[in-house]
């Protein structure tokens, strides 16, 4: 079953942004490997910071155009959703009368119940210091990180029911403390005493979804090939082959 790829990013995220001559790419490698053989992937653009319903609106537009330029119009996608990309994609699939053109939605990493980080962001940078009110008032959009928040995920959750016909998935990641970034290591205390395992964003409990398809060694932003600690023992390396086979898991489901 070759059905389109849209591989779509999470929070923060700019694919494609140059800075001069330099090209950052979110998913380091991995459209690429997804795209061998000469499958279609496409990685959309949608707002960085903004909240779950815009980005998805914007993700929904994006996939209709892909598709109408190769010439695809009425096949439906595979959504790979990295992190906050996972809850766009359930919404669009639910809210934006996206289920009868989306087989399936693989979400990577994705807080489906929230992130004990969010909670901290918003309770210290909008109550104690109203950065996030002041950040607002200048013109930023900063709704995604309420929408992040275990309170948000929880109503966003009886408020936005799996589609019928739409078939879900979810990897996890997870890697004990001293082997994520050193900026990470406060984020990971949070989210271990409240939730467990955690790859230093989202807990292997909030990113499971659907059907599960395992939990990869690697930090949040290994899992987009980031990969920002040196790998002396049992390395991980590149996270593109995971990625080939948590798609092909999720091709054989569908063919089967």
């Amino acid at each position: 079953m070759n059905l389109p790829i849209v591989l779509h990013h999470g929070l923060g995220g700019r694919p494609g942004l140059k800075l001069g001559p330099v090209r950052l790419n979110y998913f380091r490698g991995i459209d690429l490997a997804l795209g061998e053989g000469g499958r279609d992937v496409i990685v959309p653009r949608v707002h960085p910071t903004a909240g779950v319903a815009y980005r998805a609106e914007q993700l929904k537009q994006q996939i209709i155009a892909r598709l109408d330029q190769l010439g695809r119009p009425d096949e439906p996608v595979i959504v790979v959703g990295h992190s906050m990309g996972g809850l766009d994609a359930r919404y669009m699939v639910s809210k934006l009368g996206m289920a009868g053109r989306v087989a399936a939605i693989l979400s990577v990493t994705s807080p489906h119940r929230g992130s004990p980080v969010a909670d901290w962001a918003v309770r210290n940078l909008d109550r104690r210091v109203p950065l996030m009110r002041v950040l607002g008032k200048l013109g930023w959009d900063l709704q995604a990180a309420r929408d992040l928040t275990t309170d948000s995920c929880r109503r966003f959750n009886d408020e936005v029911p799996d589609a019928p016909g739409v078939r879900y998935f979810s990897v996890s990641a997870a890697r004990p403390w001293h082997r994520v970034p050193p900026f990470a290591y406060a984020c990971h205390r949070i989210i271990s005493a409240a939730e467990g395992e955690n790859d230093s964003l989202v807990s292997v409990r909030s990113s499971q979804w659907g059907t599960s398809l395992g939990t990869w060694p690697a930090d949040h932003w290994h899992t987009i090939n980031h990969r920002l600690v040196l790998e002396l023992k049992d390395p991980t390396g590149d996270i593109a082959p995971y990625y080939r086979q948590a798609v092909e898991q999720v091709r054989a489901a569908l063919s089967g």
